[in-house]
């Protein structure tokens, strides 16, 4: 007997809960410099954590670059761990 397949439908998500995907598109050759606090607040959120891929649209090696620019720009000061919310 073969498995039964759920034949719960999903609900379509509300318009007003779609987010706008953020898009970013670097060159091939351009380099995420660690100390562009400006370009690297945008891959965070306003409490301080990377956005995921997903969210920010860049591929998997650009990803990895801008969260290795981001942790070495926290590591020398320029960048807070955490927003703490006041």
């Amino acid at each position: 007997m073969p498995p039964r397949r759920n034949t719960k439908r999903r609900r379509p998500m509300a318009d007003n809960r779609r987010r706008k995907r953020i898009v970013h598109r670097f060159k091939e050759d351009e380099y995420v410099d660690y100390k562009d606090i400006a370009l690297l607040r945008k891959f965070m959120s306003e409490r301080g954590k990377i956005r995921s891929r997903r969210v920010t649209g860049l591929t998997a090696k650009q990803q990895r670059e801008v969260a290795t620019a981001i942790k070495n720009a926290r590591e020398m000061g320029l960048l807070p761990y955490i927003q703490v919310r006041s």
